[in-house]
């Protein structure tokens, strides 16, 4: 979890929401890494979750990361939760819940659905106050502190 907070910290300093996933393989080796990308690219599916089940599909030439772990500094939104089903990601760590957008615990719930063909296996609060953190302080900076509280 702690590269996946750098990955945050790093999309933080680019202007984008502070979010950082990791992909690892069944070997514990790192094989994508990123943060949201979303402004940059110009693109709403620029999301760390979906940047790096990308990277990490294309590193290994396969449409299916079974075995892999994805890690990830907020609970994912509908649309990465789905993706995270349809690449067969083994498990999921995440920091910090998104009672707002998220779509695992809260929201959608897309793991609990009876169309989802994938359940991982899920672990939140991994790094949540820092996750949490992160994300607080780059959205009182963009509200110019005023106090307004949400992630």
């Amino acid at each position: 979890m702690d590269r996946a907070l750098d990955e945050a910290r790093a999309a933080a300093a680019r202007g984008e929401v502070p979010v950082g996933a990791v992909l690892v393989g069944p070997d514990g080796a790192v094989i994508a890494a990123d943060g949201n990308r979303t402004r940059a690219g110009h693109d709403p599916t620029a999301h760390a979750e979906m940047l790096v089940i990308r990277a990490g599909c294309a590193v290994l030439g396969v449409e299916r990361l079974t075995g892999c772990d994805l890690y990830v500094t907020l609970e994912p939104c509908a649309m990465c939760a789905a993706a995270i089903s349809a690449a067969r990601v083994a498990r999921v760590y995440y920091g910090a819940g998104d009672p707002k957008s998220g779509g695992v615990a809260h929201g959608a719930r897309v793991f609990s659905h009876p169309q989802c063909h994938h359940v991982p296996e899920i672990y939140d609060g991994i790094g949540g106050a820092e996750s949490e953190a992160l994300l607080r302080a780059f959205f009182a900076a963009r509200r110019g502190a005023t106090g307004a509280e949400g992630i």
